[in-house]
């Protein structure tokens, strides 16, 4: 029998990937980190993927620096830090050249919307985090919209003691799963501020701050799951 081959060691991630392992280390988040260097998150991953990030080493030894010597952890300061050892890319003719910037989360007529499904909401649904700090900063609205087993709810679909009141905000599916909104430009919805106070007081964890809040008025018991879950915002008129 022939021996197997063995698999060709993994490469050693390159500097900025490994500056980025250190800032995580630290308890920043890859889309912190984005931030930070004021580019889109999927750059950050390309430090992993595809060997890039050269260009924001010392950028990023300044920024860990400033956290493991400086005490300093407060993302603007850090991007103000990152700001000054970056610079931007020039095309042949001497031109700045285009870079991916950071995500949009919301539109200028303050339209915006995240989604999360059960891998995210496991983590906490980092992602919808900025979304709802950006609508607070803005003054905005939000509504959301949950989706349980139809047992989770404390009361049944429609009831005018729920939150939709009516059955066009109810959508059940085929697996005993409910999809309830709550909140609507109609309505007027909930304050964003308000809602990124709870986030704030749930340690970031947006799962956790819906959660409490459907428990808190007495919609759902206590010990269930939310497995899909989407924040929706607009400016009020």
């Amino acid at each position: 029998m022939p021996p197997r081959r063995r698999a060709a060691p993994r490469p050693a991630h390159n500097e900025a990937a490994q500056l980025a392992d250190q800032l995580q280390e630290a308890g920043y988040t890859k889309r912190d980190i984005a931030r930070v260097i004021n580019r889109d998150p999927s750059l950050v991953s390309q430090f992993y993927t595809k060997n890039k990030g050269a260009a924001f080493v010392t950028a990023l030894r300044e920024v860990l620096a400033a956290v493991q010597t400086g005490g300093i952890t407060d993302l603007p300061e850090l991007t103000a830090i990152a700001a000054r050892h970056i610079q931007r890319r020039t095309t042949t003719s001497g031109a700045r050249a285009r870079v991916r910037g950071k995500a949009v989360l919301i539109t200028p007529t303050g339209s915006g919307t995240g989604r999360v499904g059960a891998q995210a909401i496991a983590s906490g649904s980092a992602r919808l985090r900025p979304l709802i700090a950006e609508a607070a900063r803005q003054g905005l609205r939000l509504a959301f919209t949950v989706r349980l087993a139809k047992t989770a709810y404390l009361h049944s679909s429609g009831s005018r003691t729920d939150s939709p009141g009516i059955r066009r905000d109810v959508i059940q599916r085929a697996d005993h799963t409910e999809e309830r909104s709550y909140g609507s430009a109609q309505t007027g919805g909930f304050d964003a501020a308000d809602f990124a106070r709870r986030v704030n007081a749930a340690s970031g964890d947006v799962t956790a701050a819906v959660h409490q809040w459907l428990v808190e008025t007495g919609r759902i018991h206590p010990d269930v799951h939310i497995l899909h879950l989407e924040i929706r915002t607009w400016r009020p008129r």
